[in-house]
């Protein structure tokens, strides 16, 4: 009899955080793809575009989402401004970041 494993989770790679104790940030919950604004240190801002329905208009309007996620050691290199890349949500890791980069999905067009 074979035992019934849990639920299988979106193959992430979890990243090793803090020096004394070697905590995992595990990613759950919402998915989103974003474009990068801003690169810094360890850290990304990425802004996205959603359609929101305004039912007294019966209209659509559309609004801009900024988000800050958390960059990877594995991921830092390959990650430039303009890039289109795929965030995913986590445990709060700071004031404003509670969203780690999963992978990036297209290159930005640099001038």
């Amino acid at each position: 009899m074979e035992k019934k494993t849990k639920k299988t989770e979106t193959k992430v790679e979890k990243e090793l955080v803090g020096t004394g104790k070697e905590k995992l940030i595990n990613p759950r919950g919402r998915i989103f793809e974003g474009k990068v604004i801003r690169k810094f240190d360890k850290r990304i801002a990425i802004q996205f575009e959603r359609m929101v329905y305004i039912k007294k208009y019966e209209r659509y309007a559309r609004y801009k989402t900024k988000i800050h996620a958390r960059l990877p050691l594995n991921l830092r290199q390959e990650i430039n401004v303009g890039d289109l890349v795929r965030v995913q949500e986590c445990r709060p890791l700071s004031k404003i970041i509670h969203f780690i980069v999963i992978k990036k999905i297209k290159s930005g067009e640099e001038k």
